[in-house]
């Protein structure tokens, strides 16, 4: 084969290495790398007061929501996003507010970790990651087989993985210990959240602010394949994601269980 040949094959392996898509290397390093974070920081912070590992959770958090900011004046300037997003009515300042599920953890954890209020924590602790984690693997339209180097994928990818390791740094700092009593209130106000929200989008949606607002994805499943499914057993706006609390309860018990394992192993 000639020297080209191989130069460009390898530029162009080299340059789709750097494209984002869910369980590619890209992504699986990442992801790595964040946890790999989360352990450092941990191993840093022992024998650190409360208070001070909160406000390292705190600052993570603070940073990540001015990267946001940026990110959705970067995303309004992106004509590709508008074409992409076209179907949905394009970029719309109305629908890009902090009301999606993980925007709304960056910033309640803060909150949550700087009052101690273990409802809050509860609550940020179970639904961060997990709503994190669903949003990495099944990213919306716009976020997935692109360069991570377009804003609107920093953006996006950086937002949710701080949500995921600052989420999950409540519980391995130790400003959480999780409870099974603690998931039926957790799943309580996660389904009283999405009937709100769901009223937002209507809102929205009749007044003619944003005709077709979906925040939560309450409204349309926008393509998400887990959703699709639930629609497919519920066809009723909103009341399809009822199945997402079943998902919850069970990861939820799981992560319980787990942290009940760490912890005696850790004991002994």
């Amino acid at each position: 084969m000639p020297l080209k040949d191989i130069s460009q094959r390898g530029e162009a392996e080299m340059s789709d290495f750097w494209i984002m898509r869910p369980f590619k290397p890209l992504f699986l390093i990442l992801l790595a790398l964040c946890l790999a974070l989360l352990i450092a920081a941990d191993i840093l912070l022992k024998g650190k007061s409360d208070r001070e590992k909160a406000m390292v959770i705190c600052i993570t958090c603070w940073i990540a929501l001015l990267g946001f900011i940026a990110y959705k004046y970067a995303l309004s300037a992106d004509e590709e996003y508008n074409v992409i997003t076209a179907s949905m009515g394009g970029f719309n300042w109305w629908g890009e507010l902090p009301l999606h599920l993980c925007n709304i953890n960056l910033l309640l954890i803060p909150i949550a970790v700087l009052t101690k209020q273990r409802p809050l924590l509860g609550f940020c602790f179970f639904i961060g990651p997990l709503g994190a984690l669903m949003a990495l693997v099944m990213p919306g339209n716009g976020f997935e087989g692109y360069s991570i180097f377009l804003p609107r994928m920093l953006g996006y990818y950086g937002t949710h993985y701080v949500v995921l390791i600052a989420s999950l740094a409540i519980g391995i700092f130790g400003l959480y210990r999780p409870q099974l009593r603690d998931i039926p209130l957790t799943a309580l106000t996660l389904f009283l959240l999405g009937l709100a929200i769901f009223g937002v989008n209507m809102l929205l949606r009749t007044t003619g602010l944003h005709p077709k607002a979906n925040y939560f994805y309450s409204v349309e499943t926008e393509g998400n394949p887990l959703l699709e499914l639930f629609h497919r057993w519920i066809p009723c706006p909103f009341l399809y994601m009822l199945p997402c609390i079943v998902i919850l309860a069970g990861y939820s018990s799981l992560i319980t269980l787990l942290f009940h394992i760490a912890s005696r192993l850790k004991a002994k």
